[in-house]
């Protein structure tokens, strides 16, 4: 990255590693940190009967073109009475990666790796995270499997888990499988070398579909929710674009959610306290049903999932184009997710967007710590041991989760909004067409596209709200403190 990183780069590096520090994250392993890593060679390995092979099974892992840090596999097969069952294999990363350990601990005070525009600060070592405990194409490695019955309306019928040495047959991406799938380009390379693998994934869209459809029919909500991937040319940051879902992400989605789901259920069978992941009953229901009125669509007074979702489905046939908007709208009035902590017996608060009751995070334990947690506690369970966690650990550790996965996101948007002011600095006095995202006693938000970023209006905020449309003139940037600053021009409806 030629230009980029030798002055620009240079610049959001510093402003990347400034904003972990800033936000109590670790932007570097300590030496005891990096000396335990060097002491791993192999990927682990076990001689246990109840450790299941089925690496001969059509494994493959979705991922980002540029995903090195592969947490799980997928597969599908044909199960009874038109059923078919589906295999999700998650990286035993807790066989290599003690609790107690200086790498734990290390993953313990970030709880989650960090992506952002001018760097990536891994939870793990890329040691570990992109090969030892990564599931890695044509190498054997330990894994977790979830293990479901899925019906033909999409319900979970039957499910187990238990451990497995796994082998993954090809290296996918996203959107290049998304193509194929939508029938707008030829099977990836990858997949047109392992024979038999293009039924497969064609078995597992299908089966990925009908988890949604039985998801949707609950109350699961179907956004638009616009993340943004840079993209460079000639090494140099040319833009921030929309990271879009596709087929692919969809199948990957709807299997993670699935997988998570008999994960909690497993362990509340177990008796075992457990990190669920959880999106209260939103607080800003008002507002969500004062945008619908200004669209002609009425929801009911009280906070409803299946009334919303029917609301962004109609509201997605009837304006495709401006349905990102509305959905990043109802993405910030619902709120943000957090951990917390489950003692059987007593009532989980569920995931309102999921529309779902029992719901953990389980399949990323390469980048996100609660995976990691929840991992031993599985294990343990399987071995028939007490949790290596109290419940008091537990409920620490959930607040702590919650508090770092937001400073990381902080992080990313704080170094996303200094590339988009590296990119809109030569801009000044153009003006843009936006929405706003955010409207409080802290300020005014608003995002725009070509870069996509948020920056906030300092001139004519007065009487904005979220959901409401404006024309924005840009005033200033800020690189180092990623300030983009706007004025009002008039609000649209």
């Amino acid at each position: 990255m030629a230009s980029l990183r030798s002055s620009g780069n240079a610049r959001l590096q510093h402003v990347a590693h400034d904003a972990m520090r800033e936000r109590g994250l670790l932007p570097d392993f300590s030496p005891a940190v990096v000396a335990e890593a060097a002491a791993l060679t192999h990927a682990a390995t076990v001689a246990d009967a109840a450790v299941r092979d089925l690496r001969s099974l059509l494994w493959a892992s979705i991922d980002n073109d540029d995903s090195r840090d592969l947490d799980q596999l997928s597969v599908a097969g044909p199960a009874a009475e038109g059923a078919e069952t589906v295999f999700v294999a998650v990286a035993d990363v807790d066989a290599l990666v003690r609790k107690g350990s200086n790498i734990d601990n290390h993953a313990s005070v970030n709880t989650t790796s960090v992506y952002t525009a001018a760097e990536i600060f891994p939870m793990l070592p890329e040691k570990l995270s992109t090969n030892l405990t990564s599931l890695n194409p044509d190498e054997d490695r330990l894994a977790v499997v979830v293990e479901m019955t899925v019906a033909a309306d999409g319900s979970v019928t039957k499910s187990a888990i238990y451990r497995a040495t796994v082998r993954n047959h090809a290296k996918l991406a996203y959107n290049s499988v998304a193509a194929w799938l939508e029938g707008n380009a030829a099977a990836p390379a990858p997949v047109a070398a392992v024979p038999g693998l293009d039924q497969q994934l064609r078995r597992q869209s299908r089966v990925a579909q009908a988890l949604k459809r039985m998801r949707e029919s609950r109350g699961a909500l179907e956004l638009d929710t616009l993340e943004t991937r840079p993209i460079f040319s000639d090494d140099t940051l040319a833009d921030l674009a929309p990271d879009a879902s596709n087929r692919a992400k969809e199948l990957i989605e709807d299997f993670m959610v699935a997988a998570n789901g008999v994960v909690a259920r497993f362990l509340a069978s177990k008796a075992m306290p457990s990190l669920r992941r959880v999106l209260r009953t939103p607080q800003r229901w008002d507002r969500i049903v004062a945008l619908a009125a200004q669209v002609g669509e009425k929801l009911p007074a009280l906070p409803d999932a299946i009334a919303l979702d029917a609301f962004l489905q109609t509201r997605r046939q009837a304006d495709p184009d401006r349905f990102g908007d509305l959905s990043l709208s109802i993405v910030k009035l619902l709120g943000s997710g957090e951990y917390a902590l489950e003692v059987p017996g007593t009532p989980a608060p569920g995931h309102f967007a999921l529309a779902v009751t029992d719901y953990t995070h389980s399949t990323a334990p390469n980048r996100r710590f609660p995976d990691l947690i929840t991992q031993r506690i599985v294990k343990a369970a399987l071995d028939g041991r007490r949790s290596p966690y109290s419940n008091t650990e537990l409920a620490t550790l959930a607040a702590h989760c919650t508090e770092q996965q937001r400073n990381a996101a902080k992080v990313e948007r704080q170094v996303a909004k200094s590339a988009a002011a590296l990119l809109l600095s030569s801009r000044i006095g153009a003006t843009f067409q936006g929405i706003v995202t955010g409207a409080s006693d802290k300020g005014t938000w608003v995002r725009i596209s070509g870069p996509t970023t948020e920056g906030r209006v300092v001139k004519g905020f007065q009487g904005l709200d979220v959901g409401d449309r404006v024309a924005v003139q840009l005033l200033h940037t800020d690189v180092e403190r990623g300030f983009i600053d706007f004025a009002a021009a008039r609000a649209r409806s």
